[in-house]
């Protein structure tokens, strides 16, 4: 079988997302509006799909990125780790519109990397003796309480890397690495937006941050908006 038959490659953002229905598990890549897949979360928000659990470290900022599916009431619950900077996700989490899971950040990341890895579920240190104990089992190890957590597996990711090729080799750019990596691996269904499309092969192995096998579709998005949420300058000197 040669690499245009066995090619991941979708045409666009709609298209990979055609199966998403009404209350999905959807994670999200991305770490406030640094690496966000901008066109699937678009095409997203287009589709119609409510009733949406989204998983990501936080549900957009500033009425930007995933706060666009907020707006359009498509979101029945999120499980995230930060809530700041989002006033559609405040306003509706204090009116019960929208159920909010809060995790620890590290709890987050590791609940997505133990689903993408097959492990049910894992005990951490962190969260013991807070209100992120309440109704789960705690257990001693080496004289610290532990929390039990259960691993995440959503039914779909969507994610975007700088650098992708047909079978779904990705590559991420800096930071925006972040939760991307995580979201892929945990997902049934990982969808992929990539700023440039390479020949399979031209990917050094090496430098491949996130093999195929965790990615299903994949779309070539060459532009993307990169909204800065806080823009700090300083005077230009003379």
């Amino acid at each position: 079988m040669d690499a245009t038959s066995r090619s991941k490659l979708f045409s666009s953002a709609a298209e990979a997302l055609h199966d998403v229905r009404d209350g999905a598990q959807v994670a999200v890549g991305g770490f406030g509006l640094c690496g966000n897949p901008e066109a699937c979360i678009q095409a997203l928000a287009a589709s119609g799909a409510k009733d949406l659990v989204i998983v990501s470290n936080n549900c957009g900022n500033q009425g930007q990125g995933l706060a666009v599916l907020l707006q359009r009431r498509l979101v029945a619950r999120v499980i995230c780790s930060f809530v700041g900077g989002n006033p559609d996700l405040e306003q509706q989490m204090l009116a019960g519109q929208v159920q909010v899971e809060l995790n620890p950040q590290g709890t987050l990341a590791e609940r997505l990397r133990a689903g993408g890895s097959g492990i049910p579920a894992f005990f951490t240190p962190t969260g013991a003796g807070t209100v992120v104990a309440e109704g789960k089992e705690v257990r001693e190890f080496a004289g610290r309480p532990c929390v039990l957590e259960t691993a995440l597996a959503p039914d779909f990711a969507i994610v975007r890397a700088a650098v992708g090729d047909p079978l779904g080799n990705l590559r991420f750019y800096r930071t925006a690495r972040n939760f991307n990596p995580l979201a892929a691996m945990a997902a049934r269904v990982t969808i992929a937006e990539v700023d440039r499309l390479v020949d399979v092969g031209e990917l050094d192995p090496d430098d491949v941050h996130l093999p195929g096998i965790f990615v299903q579709r994949v779309i070539h998005v060459p532009r993307h908006a990169n909204v800065i949420e806080f823009r700090t300058t300083r005077p230009r000197a003379g």
